[in-house]
């Protein structure tokens, strides 16, 4: 069997870097848009277009391209076919450290069959462009007459722009790039650039179906059972089956959907009539546009309306059959404004925004991700006979997805792209995904290529200072079928800056969500089949784009797959819940030592403190937010310096068991052989037996409490209420200052007067009856 490698925490940790942000030391002048980045030098080449083009084919034409040559470096623009004053407006990007030319070639050709002809040149001396950065005005393109290979004039004019200039120029995004010469086809370049993608804007759909009157159903022989269907895309939902099995049923039921601008689907109603068991009839139907649909920004309720049922609907604006009669089903429908959408875990949102616009509170700050480069990445495919990697970065918050360019064939590609977000909740993340680009080549598509993820990274802006730049490479760590894998590591500059300090400050004392949510809560249940269609609406939106945001990415980023079971995850959690309890336990502990006088002279000044805590008892909570108060300020030397960042031991990662990971992995349903089906099911009965044993222990201690005045034990009660009876008339007549002096005297006392047998009110506790004895 394959040993797994030992684990080595550096590995997976966080490492503080000092990159060269902006390039002020090279003295230029600099855009503050692109601080936060290492400064890239580019030539640029923009080919406008070219004129009076001489005929160069027997047939008196011209098929006119231009081509860029600076040393091993070659670009084309696409060909005209009969054309002499050809239009191109192409730019053409250089990577000033790959250069290795003193000059750079414009090479005007015609395209032809067997070998294409030199028409003219144009030829510039890196040592002659002039340098150009935002916010400078764009060059202004010339025109050139074209000489021939010897350097004389010929006839033709080239429109040339030629400049030095960085990633922040606003040519940057669509220029053809050299470092990715090898892509050919509009959609292989397509799918390497930059790009930032708005997600649409999503509503929550609420129909509430009230009741339907004058159904008619095929059978008029038998009372119909009927329910309603409501469709909107790919969504279906049922109310249930009408308890009064008449003609004119009532449901008064809510049925949730997701509904994303602009709303290209229907909503379609169907009243259907369960004639046998898997059998129905469509007893009616309805079309509604959601453009005509009123939306509603508060609780309030709206208006209900009567909407006639159909045997036959049609949706594409086709002509209908006039009816006399028909059904009607009264509904309530509405767009849920007051809302937040989720389509991400609350754990991590990235925004908590409401719908609508109207009900948006003003933005806290601004959000500046620079994202730098990544090293180590491991080879993901194989192409020539040896491994590659063609990396892009994709990040996430609130509604805005950035995507980078694609470095081809690089483990450690250099980005250097800078984006921003406006911040509108301190207690928001942002998301930070890394992938390989499978779909360089037009033949990829068929083949359903799926880009690879190498690894994600998240930061939460609570945890960041205000107008600090935190710069870190970020470890890139996925678990496999194998285990926890270190993909490389991701390099990113990250800024929060606040406009409005006390703002930020009142919003933690707001609640997380918009205020529908607590006033008309949705179940658990709505908010996971809501989230999950949120998600399917987010990813086929951004799929269409150009270039797509694909399924796959999308999924990857907004955890899908996070509600999963895991043995993985459950032991971690675990693990949370005993280290969020173990300072109460330590406390416990100490507070036992106390009372077992380990340390006398500990214990003898707990006793005077405790003195003075009865004598004077307003002092009890100052004392308690004073001793709070030392605490943190104590621990603010030690606040952590660092983002937080994924923890392979907080998540189990490295000490998880192949079998467990080989489950976390597997489909639902799953597609596991029944032997190891079987296992799991015994290994997680097994599991949840032990669970079971404590959830009933709880339940048992509480059934006890109960049963202090339930009678169910006559004499236990009795005894209690007698107890109960002596013990409020000797606390009317004493003290309370003296009877908690007397309780805590007798529970920090001495160990000579202690027993080791269970004290009096513990075995009558033990000794009270629960409901165990009714349990089959």
């Amino acid at each position: 069997m394959m040993q797994r490698p030992p684990f080595r925490p550096e590995e997976y940790s966080l490492k503080e870097t000092r990159p060269h942000l902006g390039g002020h030391a090279a003295g230029d002048k600099l855009t503050s848009t692109y601080d936060l980045v290492e400064q890239m030098q580019y030539l640029y080449v923009r080919v406008v277009k070219a004129k009076e083009l001489p005929n160069m084919d027997i047939t008196g034409s011209c098929d006119p391209y231009v081509e860029v040559k600076l040393g091993n470096y070659k670009g084309a623009t696409r060909f005209f076919e009969k054309n002499n004053h050809p239009e191109w407006n192409q730019v053409f990007a250089f990577s000033k450290e790959r250069i290795q030319a003193s000059f750079v070639e414009i090479v005007v050709k015609d395209k032809d069959l067997i070998k294409d002809d030199f028409i003219g040149r144009v030829t510039f001396d890196l040592n002659e462009v002039p340098k150009r950065v935002p916010p400078d005005s764009p060059l202004a393109p010339q025109w050139y007459r074209l000489e021939d290979r010897n350097g004389h004039k010929v006839k033709g004019e080239l429109m040339l722009a030629v400049w030095m200039g960085t990633q922040a120029d606003e040519a940057f995004p669509d220029a053809w790039h050299s470092d990715a010469a090898s892509v050919h086809g509009g959609d292989g370049l397509a799918s390497i650039r930059s790009k930032v993608y708005l997600t649409p804007k999503l509503w929550y759909l609420r129909v509430n179906v009230i009741e339907a009157q004058d159904l008619i159903p095929n059978d008029k022989t038998r009372f119909p059972e009927v329910y309603v269907k409501a469709m909107l895309g790919n969504q279906v939902l049922r109310t249930r089956v009408s308890p009064a099995r008449t003609l004119n049923p009532m449901w008064n039921e809510d049925l949730m959907f997701v509904a994303a601008e602009p709303f290209e689907e229907h909503l379609i109603l169907s009243v259907e009539d369960r004639v046998a068991p898997g059998k129905d009839e469509v007893v009616g139907r309805t079309v509604i546009s959601l453009q005509h649909v009123p939306r509603r920004l508060d609780h309030r309720l709206l208006t209900s309306q009567w909407y006639n049922l159909e045997k036959h609907v049609m949706i594409d604006g086709e002509q209908k059959k006039e009816t006399k009669f028909s059904s009607r089903i009264h509904l309530r429908i509405c767009l849920e404004g007051g809302y937040h959408v989720l389509d991400e875990s609350t754990h991590y949102s990235s925004d908590l925004r409401p719908t609508a616009k109207p009900l948006w509170k003003p933005s806290i700050g601004i959000l500046e991700l620079g994202i730098l480069t990544a090293q180590g990445l491991l080879p993901m495919k194989t192409k020539d006979g040896r491994g590659t990697t063609d990396a892009y970065c994709v990040a996430k918050y609130g509604q805005k997805w950035v995507r980078t360019r694609t470095i081809i064939d690089s483990f450690t590609p250099k980005w250097n792209e800078q984006y921003t977000w406006e911040v509108y909740d301190p207690c928001t993340v942002i998301t930070i995904g890394v992938f390989d680009n499978c779909h360089l080549n037009g033949g990829d598509k068929a083949n359903g290529a799926r880009d690879t993820r190498i690894g994600k990274v998240r930061i939460r802006l609570s945890t960041l200072e205000t107008d600090r730049v935190y710069t870190h490479s970020y470890p890139l760590i996925v678990l496999t079928p194998a285990g926890v894998k270190k993909m490389g590591e991701v390099q990113l500059a990250v800024r929060f800056t606040c406009s409005s300090l006390l703002n930020m400050m009142h919003l933690y004392s707001q609640p997380l969500l918009p205020k529908m949510h607590y006033v008309h809560p949705l179940s658990v249940m709505q908010v996971d089949n809501l989230r999950r269609q949120a998600t399917n609406i987010v990813s086929t939106r951004l799929g269409r784009a150009e270039p797509p945001l694909r399924k796959e990415i999308v999924e990857y980023m907004l955890d899908v797959d996070s509600h999963m079971w895991s043995m993985r995850k459950s032991k971690a959690n675990f693990f949370r819940i005993m280290g969020v309890l173990s300072p109460l336990i330590s406390v416990a502990k100490w507070f036992d030592q106390i009372c077992l006088w380990r340390n006398p002279l500990t214990t003898i000044l707990i006793h005077v403190l405790f003195v003075i805590l009865v004598l004077y008892p307003e002092l009890i909570l100052p004392t308690i937010f004073l001793y709070l108060f030392l605490i943190g300020v104590w621990y603010y030397r030690w606040r952590p310096r660092q983002p937080p960042h994924m923890d392979t031991r907080l998540s189990h990662a490295e000490t998880a068991h192949p079998d467990e990971l080989d489950e976390e992995f597997d489909t639902f349903p799953t597609s596991r052989q029944p032997d190891i089906v079987r296992m799991r099911y015994d290994r997680l009965r097994s599991v949840a037996g032990r669970i079971q044993t404590v959830v009933g222990d709880l339940a048992t201690q509480g059934e006890r409490l109960q049963s202090l005045l339930s009678w169910r034990d006559p004499r236990a009660t009795a005894l209690f209420v007698v107890f109960c009876f002596i013990a409020a008339i000797v606390l009317y007549v004493t003290p309370f200052r003296v009877v908690v002096f007397l309780a805590g005297l007798y529970v920090l006392r001495h160990p000579r007067f202690r027993y080791k047998m269970p004290s009096v009110p513990l075995n009558f506790f033990r000794r009270l009856p629960a409901r165990t004895d009714s349990m089959l």
